[in-house]
Formats: C-alpha cells, sequence, structure tokens
C-alpha cells in the first residue's frame, strides 16, 4: 500500500473540518490530508478508536494520474478524528469544514452545531437535494454557505476503507470568498473540480441525475437497468424529469453539464423520440451509481426507516407548488416511497409489479403510458 503524500505548498494549507467519515467524508478529507492540507474529523464515538488506531485506507488507483496499483494508507499521524464538534473545534480556528450527510440529517445535525455557529468556519455543502444549503443559512448565516456537488462514485468498503468507483469530479459555485481557493485545494488534491457561475443551476442539475431510476427502483425491488427495460417504466421516467424540467424552467434555472457528466444531454433525452433517447439514458442510469443500486433502494432495505425522496422529488414537487407548475409524477413517487418507508405500506406491495405501481400512477395522475 502507498503511504499518505504531500504536494501543497506551506502557504497553500488548509485546515478543513470534516463531518464524518463515511464514504464522502472519508474521500474528500483523505484526499485533501494526502495533499498535504489538515484535516479534522468529527465522527461517532464507536468509529473514532478505530480510525485512530489503523488510519484511512483509500482505493485510488482507477484515477491514473496518481500511477499506482495500490491503495493510499493515510497515517493517523496525518489526521485528527475526535468523537463530538466541541472536541474538533479545539484544533481550529479551521479555513472551511465539509459537509456532505444525509438530507435527512441535515437537521439534527445543524441543532448539534448552532451552539458553536461562531467558531464554525464556512461549510462547503456536498450533500445531495437542492434545500441544504438554505438550511445551514438559516442556522448559520448566510455567510457560512458554500454551495458544492459531487458527481464522482464512492463505494465504501468499512470504517475510513473506501474505493474511488468511477471518477468525475466536483462543483463549487462562485460567489464565497474562499470558492477559488478551494478549487485550487481540490484540483491539486485530484479531485477535479470546477468552479460554477450560479449555483442553483448547479445543485438542481446535479438532482436531475438522482431522480432517474431512483423512487422506482425501490418501490418495485428492481435494479435500474430492469426499470430502463420496460417500456411503460421508461416512459414513466420520462415524465417524471419533465416535471423537474419544467420547475427549472420556472425559476430561470439552467441545465448545465457537470463535471464528467452530461447533464445537457440527459435533459435533451426527455425531448427525443423513445427509441432514441432510451439507449443514452439507460447507460446513464446504470453507470452513474458505480454499479451499486439506486440510493433510495439501499435506504429503504436498510431498514432505517428514512428515505431522501422528500428532499430530492419531494423537493421537486414543494417548488412547483409554490410556481404552479403542476408535478403529478414525482409526488406520486414520493408519497408512494415514503408510505413504505414508513411501513404504512409492505415492502411486497408493489415489489417485481410495475403494473401495479403504473395503475396506481394512472389512477391519482393524468399519466397515460400505453403499451
Amino acid at each position: 500500500m502507498q503511504s499518505s503524500i504531500s504536494n501543497v505548498k506551506a502557504t497553500d494549507q488548509l485546515k478543513v473540518l470534516v463531518f464524518g467519515a463515511g464514504a464522502i467524508g472519508t474521500y474528500y478529507g483523505g484526499s485533501l490530508a494526502l495533499a498535504g492540507h489538515h484535516i479534522v474529523f468529527v465522527e461517532q464515538p464507536k468509529m473514532v478508536e478505530q480510525l485512530r488506531e489503523r488510519g484511512l485506507r483509500l482505493d485510488l488507483t482507477i484515477d491514473e494520474r496518481r500511477k499506482t496499483k495500490d491503495a493510499f494508507v493515510v497515517e493517523p499521524r496525518s489526521f485528527v478524528i475526535e468523537p463530538s464538534l466541541e472536541d474538533a473545534l479545539k484544533f481550529g480556528p479551521f479555513d472551511v469544514a465539509l459537509f456532505a450527510l444525509k438530507s435527512f440529517d441535515t437537521t439534527a445535525a445543524l441543532e448539534g452545531m448552532k451552539p458553536f455557529a461562531e467558531k464554525l468556519p464556512p461549510i462547503l455543502c456536498l450533500s445531495n437535494g437542492v434545500e441544504n444549503e438554505q438550511a445551514i443559512a438559516r442556522a448559520l448565516g448566510a455567510d457560512k454557505v458554500i454551495y458544492g456537488t459531487v458527481t464522482t462514485a464512492i463505494g465504501r468498503r468499512g470504517a475510513g476503507d473506501i474505493v474511488l468507483e468511477k471518477l468525475r469530479g466536483t462543483g463549487i459555485a462562485a460567489g464565497h470568498a474562499l470558492s477559488e481557493k478551494l478549487v485550487a485545494a481540490f484540483q491539486n488534491a485530484y479531485l477535479n473540480c470546477r468552479l460554477y457561475p450560479e449555483a442553483h443551476s448547479m445543485k438542481w442539475s446535479k438532482m436531475l441525475t438522482n431522480l432517474v431510476a431512483n423512487p422506482t427502483s425501490a418501490i418495485l425491488n428492481m435494479s435500474a437497468a430492469e426499470v430502463f427495460a420496460n417500456r411503460k417504466l421508461y416512459k414513466l421516467e420520462i415524465a417524471m424529469l419533465k416535471e423537474c424540467l419544467d420547475v427549472m424552467k420556472a425559476q430561470n434555472l439552467e441545465v448545465v453539464d457537470l463535471p464528467g457528466t452530461p447533464v445537457k444531454l440527459l435533459a435533451l433525452a426527455t425531448k427525443l423520440p423513445l427509441w432514441l433517447s432510451k439507449p443514452f439514458l439507460s447507460r446513464a442510469a446504470g453507470s452513474g451509481r458505480g454499479g451499486k443500486m439506486p440510493s433510495f433502494h439501499i435506504d429503504l432495505y436498510s431498514g432505517r426507516g428514512q428515505s431522501e425522496i422528500q428532499f430530492l422529488h419531494g423537493a421537486v414537487v414543494r417548488e412547483g407548488k409554490a410556481r404552479g407548475v403542476p408535478t403529478p409524477v414525482n409526488e406520486v413517487l414520493t408519497t408512494t416511497l415514503l408510505a413504505l418507508t414508513n411501513k404504512e405500506i409492505p415492502l411486497e406491495e408493489f415489489a417485481g409489479q410495475p403494473e401495479k405501481l403504473l395503475e396506481r400512477l394512472e389512477k391519482l395522475t393524468s399519466l397515460k403510458v400505453g403499451k
């Protein structure tokens, strides 16, 4: 295994607070540590001792720029990990914090952060969804928020042990005093970072990619490939994406390409004949998640009792209602998956039964999927 390396000048070093050593936290925090930045993690007590003892392991071998066939190990002496925010802040002051929690964990996390608001640095939010940044701004102040997004696919093998599955990159929105400095630091750490002039277009474009085959896979207990192989389900996916694009248009937001992710082509596919768009969307749905089942499926079948659908498709519905844009397909998918998540409907209700879901949609909306 490769040990940690450093390639950043002392004058350019950042002191970074990372909330969580999950897949994204380990990848970004570990990559920045490898590049010579000072990293402090806040993590659950049960994981702290493990990571203090053995460090982080990052399998980045698919990145040819690294020129190695071995995983990197970030030795425990190369980072700090603490079981509470209060303990972590003792190693400050920090230049920036990285926040990439599940959206359903955001509210609780912010409640825990409020007492320390004055000591917290600006927060780069890499979470999925389009409402987390606003929640951070309300809790900590608008000056504490930097909009970001992740298109790289990262797998988690265990605590502090990740594998880079699909290298794409990171988006950071302009407009904050730190934005350009962060882009340079992330680029230097091989994180493929790009600066975006408009935050909301960037975030909504990323969310558009998260919507594809996500709720249908969970509701039906089918892979994305199986969803797209069904013509009627494919028409459903197109209808769902069109609603999101209508909501973006109502906000005067542009669809923008993200690092390694041709989102404009995804939007264009909704305007093409089905036979022409299906091959592209099928590839996008299969490759975008690094070969894993979609996240809603993982969350539903983990039994954790929470789903991000209310923060993705649900956000489309809320913004649509606020702007007078109908979003019936997104609404039915949201309410159905939430009912499954809350055990109001048994998991078997729609599993492997596309026609049953389609009947529900046709009954509650004007969508006609035909043959």
